[in-house]
């Protein structure tokens, strides 16, 4: 058992560290002007649906009745469409780091709905564990504030990213026991397909007025981080923690992501380690060392 969850809390490490890249990469790419959101947020649909159905022909064939395509249909809205689609449009349009802090509510959305939906406890060390992470995560990015891409519409930007924030918070806590039924391919090659039919039609004029023989290389690279790791990869890991770990733990690990994005800019040489950044990255894992003891409904 010790192992089984071990296994959860690596997988939500990797996603999330592969998503604390993906803001600065998303942003660099849409900042030269030639990848449009919409044709970005296309991108790790599509792309990462066509993935998903070649890895599933090398895997055990699972029939999904109608009523649970159904159910497919509704968690790849929440979990796929409306998370990924308004991050994507928010990043676009406000700064990485403003993005950052608004991530960092997500956890919070997961504990009220998991108490409100599943009947999760909000026990003492599970919103200390929550307040902690939170101030930790802030730490990080409000200490980068004054750097980095600016948005041309902060406001509309940061309200598509909490909005994406609220999706993914509800999918984790209603998809939670129904995702126990499938393999991870299985669940999401469908959840992609049926965002990907979803957004498509809207995104036909900016696909055909995309200068798709301007793309750098740095730009095609870009595109093909955010599908391959930061989409394809990063649900496989999601879809494993969330089979492991509960909904509050899962969003917790949305605090790894200021850790990442500042780890990068010291590698890059574009920040410093101070021991402010030292004592945020302590309340972060404090805070997830809280959440994982607290007491979860049997």
């Amino acid at each position: 058992m010790k192992d089984f969850k071990l296994k959860g809390h690596l997988a939500m490490i990797g996603a999330n560290t592969m998503w604390g890249l993906m803001a600065p990469i998303a942003k660099m790419v849409m900042a030269a002007g030639i990848v449009a959101p919409l044709v970005m947020a296309d991108a790790r649909m599509v792309g990462a649906a066509i993935l998903f159905w070649i890895g599933s022909l090398f895997m055990p064939r699972e029939h999904v009745p109608a009523g649970d395509l159904l159910r497919l249909a509704g968690a790849g809205m929440l979990g796929i469409l409306f998370n990924q689609g308004c991050y994507i449009f928010g990043v676009g349009f406000t700064s990485p780091g403003d993005a950052s802090i608004i991530t960092t509510t997500m956890p919070l959305w997961v504990m009220v709905l998991a108490a409100l939906i599943l009947g999760e406890p909000i026990t003492v060390k599970k919103a200390g564990g929550i307040v902690l992470g939170g101030c930790g995560a802030l730490l990080l990015v409000l200490g980068g504030a004054g750097s980095g891409i600016k948005g041309d519409n902060p406001t509309l930007g940061n309200l598509l990213v909490l909005t994406a924030q609220i999706s993914y918070a509800l999918y984790l806590t209603f998809y939670r026991n129904f995702i126990r039924k499938y393999s991870v391919f299985t669940l999401m090659k469908w959840m992609f397909t049926f965002a990907a039919i979803a957004i498509i039609p809207f995104s036909i004029p900016t696909l055909s007025a995309t200068d798709w023989d301007a793309l750098t290389q740095r730009d095609i690279w870009g595109v093909a981080y955010v599908v391959v790791c930061a989409t394809f990869v990063a649900y496989i890991f999601i879809m494993i923690g969330q089979k492991n770990l509960r909904p509050t733990l899962v969003g917790m690990y949305n605090y790894v992501q200021p850790i990442v994005a500042t780890a990068a800019g010291i590698l890059m040489g574009i920040d410093r380690l101070t021991p402010v950044k030292i004592i945020a990255v302590l309340l972060i894992f404090c805070g997830v060392w809280l959440v994982t003891i607290s007491k979860a409904k049997q």
